[in-house]
């Protein structure tokens, strides 16, 4: 990079910071700044310059409908028909067994007597979609409950399906569909592949009872967003009174816009289907950082810029090596069948090492107006590592240089 007169640098600065208050094209720079630094010249965006089309999402991309919602479902279960990957001696999958056979009128008393090597305790979870009516299929998550190895090959025998106020919603029955591998040889060492005790019955449950939904008797429909914004939800309800009539939708709050909707179901559904497809221009999110300190993972969002500001860092790393050292004393007897006497007790000394070394600092400018391209291209040239760019994102949010909010997770 090329060294400029103090005198062009601060016309260029004053230059940019009134083209980012102003927000207008910004007058001629000087020849003499050609040489300014990059990070400079692209702070200053002249209104000649095309603009991307601004970018339209549709109402159902954005939202859901209050009570349009799915509901779990959870239940116990027992697969049979495994290669001997099964619980075994488990008294849970025992006591089950012996509870099933009783059903079909075997009576057994010894409960040691069974064996569940074939045969694993699962827990079955399920999503109920909204609207679904008995008699439709849902697909099924089977997982082992306890020590079995692989649900390979298993069926699952008919399980009940609850919802959250313990009542049967749904019945599940069928092969399994494992992705997963498991193999033990008998000296102990194992192999696995992806997750060997999880298998999935596609369509594998059929819905027995209707959940009640309150969408055909809600006086008003509320649109909750999937992100809260007062810039969006504004957004929405402009866009809705737009199409459909003005005083049909009212911004409640951040997240939710209601909106009046005829009470015949017929018309509400078209209405609704309508209101789906309505495009609406999604508020910027708020400036952020986000910071994964157990990956080292960086993301910084749109809108984030820093203040002037300059940063120097480097790197130190101390190494120390502990070793220890024996020493045998000299006077033991020896004799021909060997060590009669033996000399003084050995003796153990520390022996450390330490070596420092440290890289040199390297030192950058974030200048007025920076922005997320710069602030990344000034961090990639000095070679900065994940950790690296952590401790100067904490530094220069601390500073008040950042601004953007910093997020640790």
């Amino acid at each position: 990079m090329r060294m400029i007169s103090l005198r062009s640098l601060l016309v260029t600065v004053a230059l940019i910071s009134q083209s980012a208050m102003a927000q207008v094209q910004p007058p001629a720079v000087p020849a003499n700044a050609s040489s300014a630094p990059q990070v400079l010249a692209s702070a200053a965006v002249p209104s000649s310059a095309p603009r991307a089309p601004e970018r339209l999402d549709r109402v159902k991309d954005l939202a859901t409908f209050a009570g349009v919602r799915s509901n779990q479902l959870v239940g116990y279960g027992i697969v049979v028909g495994l290669n001997k990957t099964g619980d075994g001696n488990v008294a849970a999958t025992l006591q089950s067994l012996q509870s099933m056979v009783q059903r079909f009128g075997q009576t057994i008393t010894d409960i040691n007597s069974l064996n569940a090597a074939n045969s694993a305790a699962v827990m079955v979870t399920a999503d109920l979609p909204a609207f679904s009516k008995p008699g439709q299929r849902i697909d099924v998550t089977v997982s082992a409950l306890g020590k079995a190895t692989s649900l390979k090959g298993g069926v699952l025998l008919m399980t009940q399906l609850v919802g959250a106020d313990n009542e049967t919603y749904a019945m599940a029955q069928g092969n399994l569909s494992v992705g997963g591998l498991g193999v033990e040889a008998k000296d102990g060492s194992k192999v696995s592949v992806n997750i060997p005790t999880v298998g999935r019955i596609p369509g594998g449950a059929s819905v027995e009872r209707i959940v009640a939904n309150p969408f055909d008797t809600m006086p008003a429909m509320m649109i909750n967003l999937n992100t809260a914004d007062f810039s969006t939800a504004t957004r929405l309800t402009q866009a809705i009174n737009k199409v459909m009539g003005e005083g049909t939708a009212s911004a409640m709050d951040a997240a939710t816009v209601r909106v009046m909707a005829p009470s015949n179901t017929d018309q509400r559904v078209a209405f609704m289907s309508a209101i789906e497809d309505i495009k609406v221009s999604q508020a910027p999110p708020p400036a952020r950082v986000i910071v994964n300190s157990r990956t080292g993972t960086i993301v910084i969002g749109e809108g984030v810029h820093v203040t002037p500001a300059a940063v120097s860092h480097g790197s130190l790393t101390v190494n120390i090596k502990e070793m220890q050292k024996v020493t045998q004393p000299n006077g033991a007897i020896i004799a021909q069948g060997g060590v009669v006497a033996p000399g003084g007790q050995p003796v153990t000394t520390q022996d450390s090492q330490i070596t420092v070394d440290q890289q040199p600092a390297h030192t950058f400018l974030f200048a007025p107006g920076a922005e997320l391209s710069s602030i990344v291209d000034a961090m990639n040239a000095v070679g900065a590592s994940p950790a690296d760019l952590v401790a100067i994102l904490e530094a220069l949010k601390q500073a008040g240089s950042l601004h953007a909010e910093l997020i640790v997770i």
